[in-house]
């Protein structure tokens, strides 16, 4: 029986429809599949772990598995290529020549992390901005981290730590109690953000206002970091339909309500007080973003504002409260260096009742455990640069344009080939006389060049004046039956917490 004139004329379109799928497909196929062979080409000449041809360097790649890249370095002292599934490979370097020759470049940052991070922050903040108007904004920003300004935030930062050492003090009262510091840390460096850089009273620490915030930021982190080492997820189309895809749209918006509020409200107050003739007694960083924004509104638009606070509340925050919990977390494994920056702390700062910024600049033992702290845990595990154009190695290979690399600061730090006992915590690795005797680049917790931190005096204002508060009122001691284990490739946070022993010593 001969098909009818209405099942011919419908079938032929059908038919058009799956050839063409099929053939889009098979393009695509083909693509991934010259993508593969360009990448073994390239990545030939570099040893590296055996990976398997779907999952690529899956168990390295596992979030708690930094002990892994402790044993990769070893083995492989310089640089490997690590594959992310079977069409993506990340370049990993973490030799000082190798960061020296990588960091005097002006390649852009990793399109797909940035990429990753936009929906979070709005517009690309200062964190993922390239070229010309990276340049602008720095500039713009960089007034906001003088230190004339910062000294004004001292006091601000004591009261703060004070807020969370009182709590400490109810908890424990005379007994050594044992307490998940990493929480209360958090929110303690929220409060410090919230109030030095936006000058907003929250007391987040006592109310928890800010809970949801906090929250959202930490799973924020985890998801980024799993879409970013997941090939599949990698796809816009396929991230945002899955489950993590949903729950990050609504934890941006968490973030994106937040900072709008904190917006809204300084111009409110701005009006307000510009009728009334109010002025405040000193800038911080949000009347620095409003003021370059009015200066220069055809550049600097209100996406731009609000993606600048949004990548400083976040990024600051959380790589200051990861910074000081990794901190008290080494001092309370290291009871000598402990001791003797208590004993530091107290021959300049007394009970700590009145903390300056040339006082602080004297607690040259602390400083060295703190940078001590970076070099064994530094916070920001890496960085990464997709290549502009190609670039040559000191072994004579070269890297096509193209490639992301990612310099591990973790790898460098650890590296044996650059430390001596890389594990072991050792403040004295920082006097001046073994800093003269290093790399350069041998220690980068911040990156170094114009592209460095912009916020890394602010970092360690904060963490000298946090950990002279705490030292000056506990002796903290590890608990060992609470093994630790780190939660993402992007910041390292601790997976469960950090509990440690708290003992409030005599006044």
């Amino acid at each position: 029986m001969e098909a009818s004139w209405l099942e011919t004329r419908w079938a032929r379109p059908l038919h058009l429809a799956f050839v063409f799928c099929l053939a889009l497909a098979l393009l695509q196929a083909i693509k991934l599949y010259l993508r593969r062979q360009r990448l073994l080409r390239d990545l030939r000449p570099f040893a590296a772990p055996p990976a398997h041809w779907l999952h690529g360097h899956r168990e390295f790649l596992q979030e708690d598995k930094m002990e892994k890249l402790d044993e990769i370095v070893g083995e492989y002292p310089c640089a490997f290529p690590c594959w992310v599934g079977p069409f993506q490979a990340f370049f990993y370097i973490y030799d000082p020549d190798y960061a020296k020759i990588f960091l005097s470049r002006t390649d852009p940052k990793t399109h797909c992390l940035h990429k990753f991070m936009t929906p979070s922050l709005g517009r690309k903040g200062l964190l993922d901005l390239d070229g010309p108007k990276w340049f602008q904004h720095r500039c713009l920003l960089t007034p906001g981290f003088h230190c004339d300004i910062l000294k004004t935030h001292i006091e601000a930062m004591a009261c703060s730590v004070n807020i969370m050492l009182d709590k400490w003090e109810k908890i424990c009262s005379t007994q050594e109690t044992t307490v998940e510091v990493f929480e209360h840390i958090n929110l303690m460096a929220l409060d410090i953000i919230m109030k030095c850089a936006f000058g907003q009273e929250t007391n987040c620490q006592i109310n928890g206002t800010y809970d949801p915030y906090v929250k959202a930021t930490f799973e924020l982190g985890q998801i980024l970091s799993h879409r970013l080492y997941n090939f599949w997820h990698h796809n816009d189309l396929i991230f945002k339909f899955s489950p993590k895809g949903h729950h990050f749209q609504k934890l941006s918006k968490v973030l994106h309500q937040y900072t709008e509020k904190i917006i809204q409200e300084r111009k409110n107050s701005l009006k307000s007080g510009m009728k009334q003739g109010h002025t405040q007694k000193y800038q911080d960083f949000l009347d620095i973003v409003l003021s370059a924004q009015a200066e220069n509104e055809d550049t600097f638009s209100d996406e731009d504002l609000q993606s600048q606070v949004n990548t400083f509340l976040w990024t600051g925050h959380d790589a200051l409260a990861a910074s000081l919990s990794w901190l008290l977390y080494c001092l309370a494994l290291s009871p000598e260096p402990q001791h003797r920056c208590r004993e530091e702390i107290r021959s300049i700062l007394g009970d700590g009742s009145f903390i300056t910024w040339d006082k602080l600049d004297e607690m040259s033992y602390t400083t060295m455990c703190i940078k001590e702290m970076f070099r064994l845990i530094p916070p920001i595990p890496s960085i990464s640069r997709e290549l502009s154009k190609p670039l040559m190695l000191p072994d004579g290979h070269s890297l096509p344009a193209g490639m992301t690399v990612v310099l591990s600061i973790w790898g460098l730090h650890h590296n044996p080939a650059v430390w001596k006992s890389p594990k072991i915590f050792d403040p004295l690795r920082f006097t001046k006389e073994n800093s003269d005797q290093r790399h350069p680049y041998a220690f980068l917790p911040f990156s170094t060049g114009p592209r460095s931190c912009i916020g890394q005096q602010f970092a360690m204002l904060e963490l000298k004046v946090a950990i002279a508060l705490i030292l000056l009122r506990f002796r903290v001691t590890p608990d060992l039956t609470r093994p630790l284990a780190f939660t993402s490739h992007i910041l390292l946070k601790p997976k469960h917490g950090i509990h440690l022993h708290l003992k409030k010593l005599p006044e």
